[in-house]
């Protein structure tokens, strides 16, 4: 890949990737990891929480203060994520159907997954 096409590929993803500025961090819930910063709002698997109420991840897997990397093995130690709940919810509709021919075999249903929608307050350094 040519600087060129790495410098365009940079100006698509948009602004927060050229900014060194912000801290993030990577944190694991539900069996996935999620690249968050402070104030950004995202989906998560659902947790045992209602609206308002204030959650904290620890230990994170990765961090970043504005150039100052910090990778754990396999933990980051001291940092800490802390986010507040914004909602509870389902996801779109997924029509499951299952279909054999020439059998008169039909089967339908639909499948909404719960999610529970974050906002991250704080990325504390400190311990």
């Amino acid at each position: 890949m040519t600087v060129d096409r790495i410098a365009n590929s940079a100006k698509l993803r948009g602004p927060h990737w050229e900014s060194k500025n912000v801290m993030y961090a990577v944190i694991e819930t539900g069996g996935k990891q999620y690249r968050v910063s402070e104030g950004e709002t995202l989906r998560i698997e659902k947790l045992e929480a209602s609206a308002g109420d204030s959650l904290a991840f620890d230990p994170l897997l990765f961090a970043d203060d504005a150039g100052k990397i910090l990778v754990g093995t396999p933990r980051v130690p001291g940092v800490t994520v802390k986010a507040e709940v914004v909602e509870q919810g389902l996801g779109p509709k997924i029509i499951i159907f299952k279909y054999r021919r020439r059998k008169n075999y039909r089967r339908k249903a639909g499948h909404r997954q719960p999610f529970t929608a974050i906002k991250i307050t704080a990325i504390s350094a400190g311990a």
